[in-house]
């Protein structure tokens, strides 16, 4: 019989009953960067009982402002092994499945083939991100998506919605673009922050992993978006209703001319 005495403290919360019913879910976690490795870390601390983390990259020294694996004794170690240890220490009851890799549409595939009770997206890069997403959304699994983390420093103007109808990030535009012709692209629960970036903060890559670029970072704001993150996560396998935020009229995205409108216009401008 699994040990969940740990979570006392948590069943004072949500009862015993929530704590039974988050031991029977399996959640996946894919990036363990500054937002993933936290979030992982939020999930398992809540009694998930079974979980898959995925991340192919390795500990640089320049982690170590914002992500829970980076230390200055583990540089070129591996995310995913460090946050195995880590999550298995905190509950050695747990179900854990790591996934050394990175995000191919094929090893997409083949993640997915699996059944998980919820999808969290913590992937920094607009490609292999876009594919897990569509991937997913394919599927029918339920997912929450971390948008643009970088350039910022208030963590009091995240918020969550869905994602089309996210509004003053640039990199949920990004995404919103790539996935516009999915119908169902409103599944998607995308973690945001409204807060306008810091556009001198820009440092261009080498490319590597599908990122040409980076926006500089603090400590404590990826963090939050992992909380936010689990948090909808967790609320959602708990039933408990999670707000979403509309977009400002004022900002409302632009109606696409179709062809009936614009012959109309003609129509109308030959009288």
């Amino acid at each position: 019989m699994i040990d969940t005495s740990w979570l006392s403290r948590s069943a004072l919360l949500v009862g015993d009953e929530g704590i039974a019913l988050l031991q029977q879910k399996h959640v996946l976690v894919v990036g363990l960067g500054g937002v993933g490795s936290f979030a992982a870390e939020f999930i398992c601390r809540a009694g998930v009982g079974e979980m898959t983390i995925v991340d192919g990259d390795v500990v640089d020294p320049s982690n170590r402002n914002r992500q829970l694996p980076a230390l200055a004794t583990n540089h070129g170690e591996s995310k995913a092994r460090i946050m195995e240890e880590r999550l298995l220490a905190i509950n050695p009851g747990l179900k854990l499945h790591v996934i050394q890799d990175f995000l191919t549409p094929q090893k997409c595939r083949e993640i997915l083939s699996k059944p998980y009770d919820y999808v969290m997206d913590c992937i920094d890069s607009i490609t292999p991100k876009v594919t897990l997403l569509s991937t997913a959304l394919h599927s029918g699994v339920p997912i929450v998506s971390s948008m643009g983390a970088g350039g910022k420093l208030d963590p009091t103007m995240i918020r969550v919605t869905r994602l089309p109808e996210t509004y003053q990030c640039v990199f949920a535009q990004y995404v919103r673009k790539r996935l516009k012709k999915l119908a169902n692209a409103g599944n998607v629960k995308a973690v945001f922050s409204v807060e306008e970036v810091k556009r001198d903060s820009l440092v261009m890559t080498d490319g590597s992993n599908f990122k040409r670029s980076a926006y500089g970072t603090i400590s404590y704001l990826p963090a939050a978006f992992g909380g936010v993150c689990a948090s909808v996560v967790i609320r959602d396998l708990l039933d408990v209703p999670v707000t979403m935020v509309s977009r400002p009229k004022r900002i409302q995205p632009k109606k696409v001319k179709t062809n009936k409108h614009i012959a109309a216009k003609q129509t109308l401008g030959m009288r």
